[in-house]
């Protein structure tokens, strides 16, 4: 499937857990000050790229701990992104994606291709870039306001569940 990306980091440490394919999808709605990507945000940038050539970026690196989706914004192409993380799964991978949005807002949009990523994401990084509450003291996230949602238990539960790390 076609999609418009920014680029791919192959064995990234700093998108979630364990060596990962960063895949950062091209575009953004929300522009946030200070964004570390803006260069993701114009929905006409980057370039058009398939789903299989990340398919295949996941079969060839047998390390890979899992598939972060980020961008930009990845629940602007939904369905592409589900495909990439349904085959990340297939392999037993977890997925991480990131949004400026929240889980709330997301689950609020009754969006049948929004709805069907979320159900194959492991943990969701949640929330705006916040340039006041930037901090390296946060893992995985750029501002103290982002959240990590344990998607399938916030699923499960029919209420918002925060992502716990396992003890190492």
């Amino acid at each position: 499937m076609k999609y418009r990306l920014s680029g791919l980091v192959n064995d990234s440490i700093v998108d979630g857990p364990g060596l990962r394919l960063a895949v950062f999808m091209q575009g953004c709605p929300y522009d946030c000050p200070g964004c570390h990507n803006p260069q993701t945000h114009d929905p006409l940038g980057g370039r058009e790229a398939d789903t299989e050539d990340v398919c295949a970026k996941l079969d060839k690196n047998p390390l890979l701990a899992g598939l972060t989706l980020s961008g930009g914004e990845p629940f602007l192409q939904p369905e592409a992104a589900a495909v990439m993380a349904a085959y990340a799964r297939q392999k037993g991978l977890n997925v991480w994606a990131y949004t400026g949005s929240t889980y709330e807002a997301l689950r609020q949009r009754n969006d049948p291709a929004v709805d069907h990523l979320l159900a194959l994401v492991d943990v969701l990084v949640d929330g705006p870039f916040v340039l006041a509450q930037k901090s390296l003291d946060v893992p995985w996230r750029g501002s103290r306001n982002q959240r990590l949602i344990d998607v399938q238990q916030s699923l499960q539960a029919g209420e918002t569940v925060f992502w716990q790390a396992p003890a190492w």
